[in-house]
């Protein structure tokens, strides 16, 4: 098995055109996956430079590999499975500012650098004003990224041309606004040292760099330690850097306000390489899409699952009953309460629904249920009240959803043996547990819904939903006395 590296597998070269801070799964099974795609199926023509944002990570082994890996897809594409692997060789080199600040630095230098992309945990993003204009580097990776800007600014003496496009893909809603706000900070915290360039400085930056918020989908498990041999034998490459991931994926960009939509799309052309990338005035919907689409049929459909026996998910969408009450909840209940196109909406719920029924991945429910409570408030509940004002009436399968959780609070033991055991935080833990005490499932149901401190924040208390209450009791009874399967029975 040979060694992969540049000498025994070809790699293209092209001009290094983008940043990309993060080296870890995501990016590299994502965004370098889209690159690459976009160098074989259009003139985009680019490589990317990574860098390492934090102290210690994995640069090391990048370049041990000169950049080169491979990425495998695994899932359901339009019914079928899909099994494949893709080498990656669009990456130049990877830098770690740490050791290499000089090399970093140099970036900004470059004429052909036009992107920057990044992917620093939902904690990256983050304003730290122990951070200083001379720090090599600054702790982050705002901090990080300011530093780079203004050096550029300086190096091509405030060309207008010489701007850059940002775009994060941390898991945060409105990244891009997120970001642009730390660099603004940043851009006023360092002002005496900016001295006679910070007003030239920050009118550069607002004027000819374009922050765009975004939106990323794709599930990546990592490195696949348990099929590795039978990877790197099917290779025949030495591969330590493998990475899997779902074949879905979508990439959602909001053109930042001072940049069109059209010369986005012109100077990132992966709409031309036919991925599945949007380019939208607003990412809001999109976001608001994927939790109620995704997230919200996972938070239901994860305890009554479990509770009728089943736990796997692709097990639940493929179960005569429980494949039901997911269809219902989602395209019946909560795809009715989004602004987007039908067809659209329609379109995404089948993709949710393919990647659930993954074959090469085996999603327990009951990674899917911790906090269930706080996950159906954000999830759900918003769907639910939605529902009730467009309809006039409850949506059955999202109050049974919040009937399955409340009853997996309770505990206990399920009807083949298996110990029930939530998980939450722990007032919530002992709120459920005194209203089960009670033996009264109208006073568990009235307990829940009024937890407004605890659980629904600013929804205020439930209990002043028509309905809701003697429904949620109702479905209680039910589970208690028929069993979980039989309750699903009696909605579909």
């Amino acid at each position: 098995m040979k060694a992969l590296n540049k000498l025994t597998a070809p790699k293209a070269v092209a001009p290094e055109r983008i940043i990309q801070f993060g080296e870890g799964n995501f990016l590299r099974a994502f965004v370098d996956w889209i690159v690459y795609n976009m160098n074989q199926k259009t003139d985009f023509n680019s490589s990317v430079v990574v860098v390492q944002p934090i102290e210690k990570g994995m640069v090391e082994w990048l370049n041990g590999q000169d950049c080169l890996y491979h990425v495998n897809l695994q899932g359901r594409l339009n019914g079928n499975a899909v099994n494949t692997l893709t080498r990656i060789d669009c990456i130049s080199r990877a830098l770690n500012p740490y050791t290499q600040n000089a090399a970093f630095m140099a970036l900004a230098d470059q004429p052909d650098i036009r992107f920057v992309i990044s992917n620093t945990t939902e904690a990256g993003i983050a304003f730290d004003p122990s951070c200083k204009l001379s720090d090599a580097p600054a702790s982050s990776y705002p901090g990080k990224l300011t530093q780079l800007l203004y050096r550029r600014f300086k190096t091509f003496k405030g060309d207008t041309d010489k701007g850059l496009i940002i775009m994060p893909c941390e898991l945060i809603f409105l990244n891009g606004h997120h970001l642009k706000e730390c660099i603004y900070q940043y851009i006023d915290l360092w002002k005496e040292d900016l001295g006679a360039d910070y007003e030239k400085f920050k009118t550069w930056f607002t004027k000819y760099c374009y922050v765009c918020a975004t939106l990323v989908d794709r599930i990546v498990p990592g490195f696949p330690r348990k099929e590795i041999a039978q990877i790197q034998k099917k290779i025949c490459y030495e591969d330590n850097l493998v990475v899997q991931a779902e074949i879905f994926h979508l990439w959602v960009i909001e053109a930042a306000e001072n940049l069109s939509l059209r010369q986005l799309a012109n100077e990132f052309p992966v709409d031309k390489a036919g991925l599945n990338v949007l380019f939208v005035k607003s990412e809001a919907p999109y976001h608001e899409r994927k939790v109620t689409l995704l997230n919200g049929p996972h938070t239901v459909l994860s305890p009554v699952a479990y509770l009728s026996g089943v736990d796997i998910v692709r097990d639940a969408c493929n179960h005569p009953v429980i494949g039901k009450y997911i269809h219902k909840v989602q395209f019946d209940e909560l795809m009715q309460t989004l602004n987007l196109p039908m067809n659209e909406l329609k379109q995404f719920a089948a993709d949710v629904l393919e990647r659930f029924n993954n074959p090469y991945v085996d999603h327990q429910v009951t990674s899917i249920m911790l906090n269930s409570f706080p996950k159906y408030q954000t999830r759900d509940l918003p769907g639910l009240k939605v529902y009730l004002e467009r309809k006039g009436e409850l949506p059955k399968g999202l109050v049974l959803g919040l009937a399955a959780i409340t009853t997996y609070y309770k505990g206990g033991v399920r009807a083949d043996g298996k110990e029930i055991v939530p998980n939450d935080a722990p007032e919530i833990m002992q709120l459920l547990k005194d209203l089960w005490a009670t033996g009264d499932t109208r006073k568990v149901a009235e307990g829940v819904l009024a937890a407004k401190d605890l659980i629904w924040k600013e929804h205020g208390d439930l209990n002043t939903i028509p309905g809701l209450t003697d429904m949620l009791t109702d479905f209680l009874n039910s589970i208690q006395e028929k069993g979980m399967l039989e309750t699903v029975k009696g909605i579909l």
